[in-house]
């Protein structure tokens, strides 16, 4: 069986204004998430960390969609590899032989989830040709890297995509709402590519069971809520935000899809083009599907505003620091909002004390 649930997704623009001050947000709330309905999707620093989240996690997220990002584990903590070895060639292609070494290490501590849970992901990964920022042989050792832990080769789907650039492809319902798009090929600001190909149908037909083509545009709810109670670190903005279907919102049992934009891709930097226009708000309104779209924020360790996949976040002097494990702060933080939307922190907290 596919898993029916996937994070990625965009808003409709039926919320108001973006609130400044943190402390009137709202919290974010709890829904009837069905656990084998969630997955998450990622482009660019958000592919890495949505790859970090599926691996750290597995039980948890039961598909992972990738576009333009590179393997697990690539940056191994260092900015110069991130840079050098894990967006261009600078430094050579990563071994995997390291990253599957690095990756022993931590289940060996416990800090990664368990290896049949991962092997029973599904998984699609995306990448252009034309990338520029992103080697496209990063995202093909990706393929690679995953074909080594599934159970089978056809729970994956890798897609290379011919004259396309560094970003998410736009088409059909995303298209028809924006006023400003990228090239296609070249890329650039929002980061959405007018390709004129609907990479998240795409995406979320590969990863779900028998879904219903959107015949409308968006409709639900787009909801603000305070990120500080997850994280107040230097990474997170104070808000982030939660797309509802109509049936979500409520109380029917839905799937939950967790969106991560790239670097310079947050609201900050290019508003509500991410959270309103890759089109998968609208795949979302009709397959029942809640959205999460959790937000960075810009520092002078992180000025573009990227996911911590190289250990920007992290102190270098903490004896176990890990940024793509479960301790990473990120990545727990990020966790803990799924937690959250499908009640298990709530139940956590009800349990019986030993």
């Amino acid at each position: 069986m596919k898993p029916t649930l996937i994070v990625c997704g965009l808003a409709l623009g039926l919320a108001g204004p973006a609130l400044a001050d943190s402390d009137t947000l709202p919290a974010l709330p709890v829904l009837d998430i069905a656990p084998d309905r969630v997955s998450v999707v990622g482009v660019s620093s958000g592919g890495y960390m949505a790859t970090q989240l599926a691996v750290a996690f597995p039980e948890t997220f039961r598909g992972l969609g990738v576009f333009a990002a590179g393997p697990w584990g690539c940056a191994q903590g260092s900015l110069r590899l991130a840079l050098g070895q894990c967006m261009g060639q600078r430094h050579g292609m990563p071994e995997l032989s390291e990253l599957d070494s690095r990756l022993a290490a931590f289940r060996d501590q416990e800090r990664l989830g368990p290896t049949d849970a991962l092997a029973r992901q599904r998984v699609f990964v995306w990448h252009g040709e034309e990338d520029e920022v992103v080697d496209p042989a990063l995202g093909e050792l990706l393929a690679t890297q995953y074909r080594q832990w599934l159970e089978t080769p056809e729970q994956l789907s890798f897609v290379m995509a011919e004259d396309v650039g560094h970003g998410w492809p736009v088409g059909g319902t995303g298209l028809a709402h924006i006023t400003e798009l990228a090239d296609c090929r070249l890329g650039g600001s929002p980061h959405l590519l007018a390709c004129d190909r609907d990479a998240a149908g795409e995406a979320l037909t590969w990863l779900y069971d028998d879904l219903t083509p959107p015949e409308d545009d968006a409709r639900g709810t787009l909801l603000a809520f305070d990120q500080g109670e997850f994280y107040r670190g230097s990474g997170l903005a104070e808000q982030g935000q939660l797309y509802l279907p109509k049936a979500c919102e409520e109380g029917a049992p839905c799937g939950l899809v967790v969106a991560l934009h790239g670097c310079n891709m947050n609201q900050a930097q290019v508003e509500d083009a991410f959270v309103r226009h890759t089109g998968l708000n609208a795949w979302a309104d009709a397959n029942d599907l809640a959205v999460l779209y959790p937000q960075t924020d810009t520092s002078m360790a992180n000025p573009q505003g990227c996911w911590d996949w190289w250990g920007f976040d992290e102190s270098s002097w903490e004896p176990a620091a890990g940024h793509e494990t479960r301790d990473g702060h990120q990545v727990q933080a990020l966790h803990a909002m799924v937690n959250r939307l499908s009640g298990a922190d709530a139940e956590q907290e009800d349990a019986p004390s030993r």
